[in-house]
C-alpha cells in the first residue's frame, strides 16, 4: 500500500497549499490513501466542515486533529456526522468526547487501513494514557489481520514521548509519525520491527513565520512579554510537508519511508516511485 500523511494544515496557506499539490502528489506517487492532520486548518484553531471540505475535495481520505479539536465549536457536532474525521483516542472517559479516535478504512480493492490518533501528555493538557489507548486500538485490529496497514498520529509536544510511542508500536504499526510541533524533523527511518517513523511530519503552512503564525505576535510575546492580539496565520505560499509510506500488502509494515516538502520556502523533497500498473 502506498500512504501519505500530511503535517498540521494551518489556515488559509496551508489549505491552499494542499490543494495546490496534493492531487498531483496522488497521481505522481499513485497513492493509495492520504492522511492529513487538520487541527489547526481554521483560520490556525481547530476545523470547520467547510475546511474539512476543501481538504477532502484536495484529495484527503482522512483528517486527524490534535489538542485544537474544539476550538471550533462546530466540529462537536460535525465529527459525528463524519467518520473520515478522527480526534485523539486518549480523552478520558468522563469527557465523553463525540466522535471517534480511530476508524478501519476500506479502500476500493478491499484492504484496510486503521488510523489512530493520539493526543501526547508532556507539557500538554491533561489526558488518559496515549500508550494504554495505542495498545487498546492496535489489539483492536492487528496489522496483517484485520488491518492491512496501520497509521499512528501522536500529537504531541516532546519528541521523546513522539519517539517513545513509535518503538511502543514498533511491529504492530505501518506508520507512526509525530505531529503538532509544526518543523519536519530528518530521522524517517524503519525502526526494527518495521514500523516506519518520523518525529515530526512538518507543517502545511507558510514557513516565513513562527510555527505557521504571523511573526509580529510571536516576536512581541517573547521579546517583551505582553500580548497585543491573536495569533494569526501567516499568508504566504505554504509548503506541504508529510512522508511518504510504502507497506507490504502480506505484513503490513514498512518497505519504505521517505519525506515529502514541496512549494513554498523549504527545498523541495518528492520521492521517485514507479507508477502501479494494473
Amino acid at each position: 500500500m502506498r500512504i501519505a500523511f500530511f503535517g498540521d494544515v494551518v489556515g488559509r496557506a496551508g489549505r491552499d497549499g494542499v490543494a495546490d499539490h496534493l492531487p498531483g502528489l496522488r497521481r505522481r506517487l499513485s497513492l493509495d490513501f492520504v492522511i492529513v492532520n487538520a487541527e489547526n486548518a481554521a483560520a490556525g484553531f481547530g476545523i470547520t466542515e467547510n475546511t474539512a471540505r476543501e481538504l477532502f475535495e484536495a484529495g484527503a481520505d482522512c483528517l486527524t486533529l490534535g489538542n485544537h479539536s474544539w476550538d471550533q465549536k462546530e466540529a462537536l457536532t460535525y465529527i459525528v456526522r463524519e467518520p473520515r474525521l478522527i480526534r485523539p483516542a486518549n480523552y478520558p472517559i468522563l469527557s465523553d468526547a463525540p466522535g471517534r479516535g480511530s476508524n478501519l478504512f476500506v479502500l476500493g480493492d478491499g484492504r484496510r487501513i486503521l488510523v489512530v490518533n493520539l493526543l501526547g501528555r508532556v507539557h500538554m493538557d491533561a489526558m488518559d494514557d496515549p500508550f494504554a489507548a495505542a495498545n487498546r486500538e492496535l489489539d483492536q485490529a492487528p496489522i496483517g489481520d484485520i488491518a492491512d496497514a496501520v497509521v499512528v498520529d501522536m500529537h504531541c509536544e516532546a519528541t521523546s514521548e513522539k519517539m517513545a510511542m513509535g518503538h511502543f508500536c514498533d511491529g504492530r504499526a505501518s506508520l507512526v509519525v509525530g505531529t503538532h510541533t509544526h518543523v519536519p524533523t530528518a530521522d524517517a527511518q524503519i525502526l526494527p520491527g518495521g514500523t516506519a517513523y518520523q518525529t515530526d511530519a512538518g507543517a502545511c503552512a507558510d514557513y516565513n513565520s513562527v510555527i505557521g503564525n504571523d511573526k509580529e505576535e510571536p516576536l512581541r510575546r517573547f521579546t517583551t512579554k505582553i500580548s497585543q492580539g491573536r495569533y494569526r496565520p501567516a499568508e504566504g505560499p505554504a509548503t506541504v510537508c508529510g512522508v511518504y509510506v510504502e507497506t507490504d500488502d502480506r505484513t503490513g509494515l514498512a518497505m519504505r519511508i521517505e519525506p515529502i516538502r514541496i512549494g513554498g520556502r523549504l527545498k523541495e523533497t518528492v520521492p521517485e516511485v514507479a507508477l502501479q500498473t494494473a
